[in-house]
């Protein structure tokens, strides 16, 4: 064994710095961490199985497919896939049915997501901040 005196302290790393790739590495291992106080491990898929960058087996057996995100959200690549969306915001997590969700968001901002280019495009829409609005209709699903 080593002496107390080689022991190297470890510095934490800055997220900004790291790549996409390291990012979604990172995140995978923090959703994981929380996921494990609910009774889930978790396994990494390398190659986006059904739309999902990794499942989550709960003690039980059940399962759930989740596409990592590092923001909320859409996109009809997803729908009716059976698809769990995860994503931080703020120092907390979030794990939602993406298609359960969808619905609501569409009617909800009729005005703003259901008409915007993004959707109507490329069938893809999310957001860099969250009002209180959202943050209410997403508060069930926080971890």
């Amino acid at each position: 064994g080593g002496s107390l005196h080689n022991f190297r302290i470890m510095e934490k790393e800055d997220y900004s710095l790291l790549n996409s790739r390291q990012k979604e590495t990172f995140n995978f291992q923090k959703v994981s961490a929380i996921l494990a106080d609910y009774g889930y491990g978790t396994i990494k898929l390398n190659d986006d199985w059904n739309g999902a960058d990794f499942l989550a087996q709960h003690i039980d057996g059940t399962h759930l497919k989740v596409q990592l995100k590092s923001r909320l959200t859409f996109d009809k690549k997803y729908a009716a896939k059976d698809i769990y969306i995860s994503f931080p915001y703020k120092n907390e997590w979030y794990l939602f049915p993406h298609d359960e969700l969808l619905e609501t968001f569409l009617e909800k901002f009729s005005n703003k997501m259901a008409v915007s280019n993004s959707w109507k495009n490329r069938g893809a829409y999310s957001w860099n901040r969250l009002s209180k609005e959202i943050l209410s209709l997403i508060d069930y699903y926080r971890l």
